[in-house]
């Protein structure tokens, strides 16, 4: 017995990373700053803060759930690599920051390298339209973990803020506008519940059910350079709860059901029944980030959005109770008001 008997083939590996390594465009993000990367033990970043004031490095983490079973179901791995790459590059993104690296780590039972190739040509494309370096990652061959065509994919991410230019419910006050933007469908969120309700037509709505999440980075920093962006919800599980994350002790987020519900979250409501607050406290239903913004710029930033192809919607008000209970936890520290009926008209 060897290890190439047991499962593992460690050749196959390394001709995959020396594959990447070899296609790597040359104009790739932040070439400049990449002292050593694909292929190594660790990547080397050199880090330039010369035009920032006190900067502040921002990680996330985060993976693309139990959608991989309908990507391997499809055979399709580019969409689930850019979903990959957006469930992070979407929440670094909130407190503001610049993405500069991200990583990679794919799992397999038995390594597909066309399924990889595919997989780790996504995660490239994703970052190279949002400006991000794909320095390195991790394929790991597990026979035993994982059924035959099944994987699993984690990422990571590494941007940079400047601290004086940080977002978040510091910066949010009474009177404040709420902007919904679209989401380009299901996103990466709520798939133990979606691979259900449509399991016995799986084939009919498969392509929209892995739609890849939308990426917003590069719409975002046009926004920030409009100026009055306060705060950013990156609207993943939990749905329009997110919101409440943004938001100071005491803030009211007062939203209305003005934004277009698309059509696969209908039926999922039909199917299953769920009210429309639970529906929304559970998938996007159709809004992907939520911003909180000056009152004064928000047309300018709603057409900048739709200029951009990403449709966007006032959605709300932001208001202040007179008393701010500084020990509320995070879900109380904002109710929302959502006349969600008139979603059924």
């Amino acid at each position: 017995m060897d290890y190439k008997k047991t499962g593992v083939d460690i050749e196959a590996g390394d001709s995959l990373v020396d594959w990447l390594r070899k296609t790597q465009p040359a104009q790739f993000p932040h070439q400049d700053k990449l002292v050593e990367g694909i292929g190594g033990f660790a990547a080397l970043f050199k880090a330039d803060f010369k035009n920032y004031k006190e900067p502040c490095l921002v990680t996330c983490t985060d993976g693309v759930g139990t959608k991989v079973k309908l990507a391997s179901q499809a055979k399709k791995y580019g969409g689930v690599a850019q979903d990959l790459v957006a469930m992070c590059l979407n929440d670094l993104i909130c407190c503001g920051a610049e993405p500069w690296f991200f990583l990679d780590y794919y799992a397999s039972g038995k390594l597909d390298l066309e399924a990889a190739k595919e997989f780790l040509s996504g995660v490239r494309q994703a970052c190279h339209s949002s400006n991000c370096a794909l320095i390195g990652g991790e394929t790991a061959e597990m026979p035993g973990m994982y059924e035959n065509g099944d994987f699993d994919c984690a990422g990571f991410a590494v941007g940079v803020v400047d601290r004086s230019l940080a977002l978040g419910s510091h910066r949010v006050q009474d009177g404040d506008i709420i902007l919904g933007l679209a989401s380009s469908g299901c996103h990466s969120n709520g798939y133990s519940l979606l691979r259900q309700v449509f399991a016995e037509d799986l084939t009919k709505w498969m392509e929209q059910l892995l739609t890849p999440t939308r990426l917003y980075v590069d719409l975002v920093k046009k926004l920030k350079e409009v100026g009055g962006v306060k705060a950013i919800a990156h609207i993943t599980g939990g749905g329009l709860d997110n919101v409440t994350r943004v938001l100071p002790a005491g803030a009211q987020a007062n939203l209305q059901p003005s934004w277009v519900i698309p059509e696969v979250f209908r039926e999922v409501k039909r199917r299953t029944q769920m009210s429309w607050s639970q529906m929304l406290t559970t998938l996007n239903c159709g809004l992907g980030l939520v911003l909180v913004v000056d009152p004064k710029k928000s047309q300018e930033l709603l057409q900048v959005a739709n200029n951009n192809s990403c449709p966007g919607y006032i959605i709300g008000r932001v208001t202040m109770n007179s008393e701010k209970n500084q020990n509320l936890t995070c879900l109380d520290k904002a109710t929302w008001n959502l006349a969600t009926d008139q979603f059924d008209k």
